[in-house]
């Protein structure tokens, strides 16, 4: 689906008002931005070029990352809203062009690349290719066998045992599998077997992308250690892990894409965890693999079906496609956390099955629900209630309520901002509970707020992600947030960077659940509405999932996967 936008007006922000040619034709088409039409002016000015053709080719470059893509490849573009067409010969003039000498662009088996995206695929490509080559530490088979056979015990574990010895025979491994399946539960074990066979003690860091992922892995590991069928024996090898952001692991240095440990000073660690892996962009791994000790064993667990990066890339994908004939990818399948049905409407999205998942929602059975999106009424319905629980908990002071009562639901969308963004739906769910307590406005604080933290505190130990609420006590208003058993309280003067939450974005749901989750579609024509959007909004919730949106919208998005054009996975099949 190429992206497009209506101008509103000859003013609108997106136009440039001197451009001309080609650059002018498709930005006025709403194909081009105005910051791909300056960048792409100012470089090729820059460097001596002259022809139109090639100063699109690097708008639509500038364009392609702002997307999400690394690299473009010309003859794979749909094509532009008429009367345009891309010019022909394409390829053949970037290739020709004084910006290819410069090292603007890089041409690569077809694919055009901005130089700094050629620059980090290859890294990541031939570090993973090097370690590859290596031979991982090797131990005795029955000593190997005994603590496989002590920490994966029964059918139950055999697909995760599976994982676990796949990953031991080799310095790295990808773990997959969908919300449910395991992934934690095997790494848990991996780990203790590591440690349980190595003559040294390990040194182990643990990494996600965000500081909600992080702190949810610190205690999905700490939990897995305690499961009754855990062995009593491996539990203290697991004791006192915590799991640190990417950017904290790395040692960011607070500006630009560079960190403390690199090549030159690597990671100290023997064994390096990446949890959420689906959420790495490119950049961030070449900074990650370039920091892992050669020598180092270094696991990537994730989804490949969930959202990708915000940023350029789509890392886990691109490894599990690049990877998988050297079988150092390990897919977990057996779900055991959800329902049959929210199972089922998962597997079928994911799967492309647009007729599965339309007859299951119709159904309306085992926990899944379609609701009209013209149906205001519905979507009341299906909202207020959990926001009215919220309220009133918040209320009467009651925070291990008010915090149960904050994980119960949410509304989850696709955009940030427009007439169907959170913003909106925020303010429509409290002008519901406005007219549900007779009450006539909500100050800027107040009882039943949900919170969402919106960039990592490390003096209040608040992670981008976390949910919190605002709750009335003895001092009067307070945020509470989550934090073990107990919820910890700050003053509301102390909270930076928050908003409110009765509605969040799919992407920042990521690595959390919820016990029910309204899922609110975009129009077909969104760019937004992929699979990945779906599947990840429908997987969030353990017991109920709603999904709020028309057949055409629901069967564009089961049959629309995300795309973004890199060439990491060719690279690492080679």
């Amino acid at each position: 689906m190429t992206e497009v936008f209506e101008p509103v007006d000859a003013h609108d922000r997106r136009l440039v008002l001197g451009a001309t040619g080609l650059l002018a034709q498709f930005n006025e088409a709403g194909v081009l931005q105005a910051a791909d039409v300056h960048v792409a002016s100012r470089i090729g000015a820059l460097a001596g070029e002259r022809r139109e053709e090639v100063h699109l080719a690097l708008a639509m470059l500038v364009r392609a990352a702002r997307n999400g893509s690394v690299c473009l490849e010309f003859e794979s573009l749909e094509p532009p809203p008429e009367p345009l067409a891309w010019p022909s010969d394409w390829l053949a003039l970037v290739a020709d062009s004084p910006l290819v000498p410069a090292g603007v662009i890089r041409i690569d088996e077809g694919l055009a690349y901005l130089d700094r995206y050629w620059r980090e695929e290859g890294a990541v490509s031939a570090d993973l290719l090097s370690r590859g080559l290596r031979s991982a530490p090797s131990y005795g088979e029955a000593r190997l066998a005994d603590s496989l056979d002590a920490l994966f015990v029964g059918e139950t574990y055999a697909e995760q045992r599976a994982a676990a010895a796949d990953s031991v025979a080799r310095l790295t491994s990808v773990i997959t599998g969908g919300p449910g399946t395991g992934k934690t539960t095997t790494l848990a074990r991996l780990l203790a077997l590591l440690v349980s066979v190595s003559d040294q003690p390990l040194r182990i860091g643990l990494a996600a992308p965000t500081g909600k992922a992080a702190a949810r892995m610190t205690q999905a590991i700490a939990d897995a250690a305690q499961h009754p069928d855990f062995p009593e024996a491996h539990r203290e090898s697991l004791a006192g892990l915590t799991a640190s952001t990417l950017h904290r692991l790395l040692g960011f240095k607070g500006l630009g894409t560079r960190f403390r440990h690199d090549r030159s000073n690597p990671l100290p660690h023997d064994v390096v965890v990446i949890d959420e892996t689906s959420m790495v962009s490119l950049t961030q791994m070449a900074r990650l693999i370039e920091a892992v000790r050669p020598d180092a064993r270094l696991i990537l667990v994730g989804d490949p079906d969930q959202l990708t990066s915000v940023e350029a890339g789509a890392v886990l994908k691109d490894l599990v496609a690049g990877m998988a004939n050297r079988s150092a990818v390990s897919g977990l399948t057996r779900t055991f956390r959800f329902g049959d049905a929210i199972g089922t409407l998962a597997s079928a999205i994911r799967d492309g099955d647009d007729d599965g998942v339309w007859t299951l929602l119709q159904s309306g059975v085992g926990g899944v629900e379609l609701l009209d999106p013209a149906d205001l009424s519905a979507i009341r319905a299906s909202v207020l209630p959990p926001a009215l629980g919220l309220l009133r908990a918040a209320e009467a002071g009651d925070v291990n309520a008010a915090l149960q009562s904050v994980e119960a639901h949410r509304l989850l969308v696709a955009h940030r901002e427009g007439p169907f963004g959170v913003g909106q739906w925020n303010r429509q769910i409290e002008r519901w509970l406005l007219e549900a307590t007779g009450r006539d406005w909500f100050p800027h604080w107040y009882a039943g707020q949900p919170l969402i933290v919106n960039s990592n505190d490390y003096g209040l130990k608040l992670w981008n992600g976390d949910t919190g609420v605002v709750v009335h006590s003895d001092d009067g208003l307070t945020a509470v947030f989550a934090d073990g058993l107990a919820g910890r309280r700050l003053g509301l003067s102390r909270l930076a960077d928050v908003d409110t939450a009765h509605a969040i974005t799919v992407h920042r749901s990521q690595g959390s659940q919820f016990d029910e989750v309204t899922v609110l579609l975009p129009d077909v024509d969104s760019r937004t509405l992929t699979r990945e959007l779906l599947y990840t909004a429908v997987t969030r919730a353990q017991s109920k999932v709603r999904v709020v949106a028309t057949e055409e919208s629901i069967r564009a998005a089961v049959t629309r996967p995300a795309q973004r054009a890199t060439g990491l996975a060719r690279r690492l099949a080679r």
